[in-house]
């Protein structure tokens, strides 16, 4: 019979329920650890989540999701909720504006990035100069970019006009980045060229999640050790240069073999009070920038439309998400996220009225607005951020803002994630748990 003590399985504190802490979560527990979840709020998904809104849950932001974001859909796929996402089997997409017939963007059954040159020739807001000088800007998204550069300067230095910025760069870029051109750095924003356009030939191809965001979040959650909602970190406690505790608000104290925190750079000082010590630096230069959603109800839906992009309008986009349902994104969204309800509700229910003939006899039911102040961070020329990696060998940080090389998305925060879980993993198996071992296999410390 063999004798060997049995040693337990190492317990990971993860603090942060958004996407990146349930993505580190997920893959150390399923490599073995035992995984507490700690969260301050009372909800799971962090930036991706859902909650009732006049009787209806909706997403607090339409998030989509591209093919070439294959992290986040491998998340998503040992959930068991793959079948929960809807893709387009090609790029196509309406983009609108007040004058003239809806013009769209499409891709051809073609080796990329050919795939999309077809479509785009025949797209008619824009003319043939400038489809021209957008082909000769695509080109050169492929070479080096200088540091320092931002994507308006870039653009100028392309030779791109104000009608090539209307009708392509920025329908794209704003929302993917969620921040005017001139304030984002000209090597993130033709990542997002590279990755989605000039990449795959179905890597630019649309989904979206056909379940609510919180169920995710929830499903992700079940799959951990332990989880602890309303429940808010304030310190770490470091013996002999490692974390073994997490300290709460309350007083209570989380043993703990190695942390994951997958927090925001504001959040993480607070917790680690001197970043500098842990070897986190550069947490202050970190800005944010807020995104809107109106949720708008109708007593018809518009024939025909799935989702579209609007020009020279406050709303980028739109999307049917249901009968006379209808949502509304507003990126870059400084100057409206303070307005009030009401008046976002008739800014987004003018704004479709003028584009979209379908509507201009409908009856708005109801509307409502979701904002989120801090919704990304901004990435600004010469930002650098920090990898999973800390000065404390057990610590580990994640988050979409860390450096994944992608914007702040879904996909970012769940490569965050598992680039923290597989520092830690590497770290742990070089070193015994020293946390005691528990009576039952699993621990849930509120009903999810």
């Amino acid at each position: 019979m063999d004798r060997r003590p049995v040693t337990p399985a190492p317990v990971v504190a993860v603090v942060g329920a958004g996407l990146a802490g349930l993505a580190a979560g997920v893959e150390l527990q399923r490599r073995g650890a035992r995984v507490t979840l700690i969260e301050r709020s009372r909800l799971l998904g962090g930036k991706a989540t859902s909650f009732v809104v006049d009787g209806v849950e909706v997403d607090n932001g339409q998030h989509v999701v591209l093919r070439c974001c294959t992290e986040f859909l491998d998340f998503v796929d040992t959930l068991g909720l793959a079948d929960s996402l809807r893709f387009q089997s090609r790029f196509v997409v309406t983009v609108l504006a007040r004058e003239g017939r809806p013009a769209r963007l499409s891709a051809a059954p073609l080796p990329a990035p050919l795939h999309l040159a077809l479509g785009f020739a025949g797209y008619r807001h824009l003319g043939i100069a400038d489809k021209l000088r957008v082909a000769r800007a695509l080109v050169a998204a492929r070479r080096p970019v200088p540091d320092g550069v931002d994507m308006a300067t870039w653009l100028r230095m392309n030779k791109q006009s104000r009608a090539a910025r209307r009708a392509f760069w920025d329908p794209f870029l704003v929302p993917a980045l969620n921040a005017s051109l001139e304030d984002v750095s000209a090597g993130d924003a033709l990542f997002v060229i590279r990755t989605a356009f000039l990449g795959k030939r179905d890597a630019a191809c649309i989904g979206y999640s056909t379940t609510p965001l919180a169920r995710i979040a929830e499903l992700a959650a079940k799959q951990l050790e332990s989880v602890h909602l309303r429940s808010a970190v304030t310190d770490l406690h470091i013996e002999q240069g490692r974390v073994v505790a997490v300290q709460l608000e309350g007083g209570e104290r989380i043993a703990c073999d190695a942390c994951v925190l997958a927090v925001p750079p504001r959040r993480l000082a607070a917790i680690l009070d001197t970043p500098d010590r842990y070897g986190v630096t550069g947490l202050g230069v970190f800005r944010t920038t807020p995104i809107v959603d109106v949720h708008l109800w109708y007593d018809r839906s518009p024939r025909g439309l799935d989702f579209a992009a609007l020009l020279d309008s406050p709303v980028q986009w739109v999307f049917a998400k249901g009968q006379g349902y209808l949502c509304c994104s507003l990126s870059a969204a400084g100057d409206l996220v303070s307005r009030p309800e009401r008046a976002l509700v008739d800014l987004c229910d003018a704004e479709l009225r003028a584009v979209i003939p379908g509507l201009r006899t409908a009856t708005l039911l109801r509307g409502a607005a979701t904002r989120d102040p801090e919704a990304t961070f901004l990435p600004a020329p010469g930002l650098q951020r920090p990898g999973a990696v800390t000065g404390i060998a057990n610590l580990a940080i994640a988050g979409a803002w860390t450096d994944t090389g992608w914007p702040a998305t879904m996909e970012s925060a769940v490569r965050s994630g598992r680039a923290a879980a597989a520092h830690l993993r590497a770290e742990l198996a070089r070193r015994p748990s020293s946390a005691p071992a528990r009576d039952t296999d699993r621990e849930v410390a509120h009903a999810i």
